[in-house]
């Protein structure tokens, strides 16, 4: 009897802790306690299934290219003197490699003609 007595009362406690919800804004000082009943957890849950059917597939494409033009808006597109340097520090980076594989090819070359002569 004390055995039942003290597993109902766990469930109790679990269920009341997890029906309290704490919210947070930007602006509050102090989180503000919200106790969400479990019949309201059940209600928006079924309700949510209910509502849920298949997307419209050209919604979703018509979705998806709004989203994207929105952030294309967004991007910081640099200037034309910035986008030069961008583009001499690349072909400024390629020639240097460039440079550096000759060079080891060049060595590497001489190296195994003494070896095999």
């Amino acid at each position: 009897m004390v055995a039942k007595a003290k597993k109902s009362a766990t469930k109790k406690t679990s269920a009341k802790a997890a029906s309290n919800v704490t919210r947070i804004k930007a602006t509050d000082t102090q989180p503000k306690e919200i106790t969400v009943k479990p019949a309201e957890i059940t209600k928006k849950a079924s309700s949510d299934k209910k509502k849920r059917k298949m997307p419209n597939p050209f919604s979703s494409l018509w979705t998806y290219f709004k989203g994207a033009w929105y952030e294309l808006r967004q991007v910081h597109w640099p200037n034309r003197s910035a986008t030069w340097g961008l583009t001499g520090a690349v072909l400024i980076f390629t020639a240097f490699f460039i440079v550096m594989i000759l060079l080891l090819d060049i060595f590497f070359k001489y190296l195994f003609e003494l070896i095999l002569k």
